[in-house]
């Protein structure tokens, strides 16, 4: 059972880092555009809009590069879950006002509907909460005991 543990750990690390390290990667890319994409939200002044732009996307590349080289997995799997908590209550916030738009979480033209987006968060929230809950228990190799 250990060992499935440990393989389960490190698929969901590798899979919410790489996840993450994408959507930066591709908001990164085009920070204009997803500016434009948070203010469709219409939840943030005017100015804001830009300043979470210019930093979310960075902020996803390196916790999802953290989560890759397995370097401070569980404070950074806190930080992927906290995120995605506020992405779900965001995109429910979206919904509930009936706004129809894309929500720009792997750029301009991922053409993602809200409800989409709020059930892959929810499943990026699990991925998180899984890695916080395994960290202490599977992420280093276990211990050999030296022959004698």
């Amino acid at each position: 059972m250990k060992r499935t543990g440990r393989i389960s750990y490190h698929f969901c690390r590798l899979l919410l880092g790489g996840v993450f390290v994408w959507a930066g990667a591709v908001k990164a890319l085009d920070v204009p555009a997803f500016a434009g994409q948070v203010a469709a939200y219409q939840l943030l002044p005017y100015a804001w809009n830009y300043a979470v732009a210019a930093t979310l996307p960075y902020v996803e590349l390196l916790a999802g590069a953290l989560l890759l080289i397995n370097l401070k997995a569980r404070p950074t799997a806190l930080l992927l879950a906290a995120l995605n908590a506020l992405f779900i209550v965001v995109l429910a916030s979206v919904l509930a006002r009936g706004l129809n738009i894309d929500c720009g979480c792997f750029g301009p033209d991922a053409g993602t509907t809200p409800l989409q987006a709020l059930g892959r968060d929810l499943l990026l929230l699990a991925l998180a909460v899984a890695v916080y809950l395994q960290h202490d228990r599977y992420a280093r190799p276990p211990v050999v005991p030296p022959e004698s």
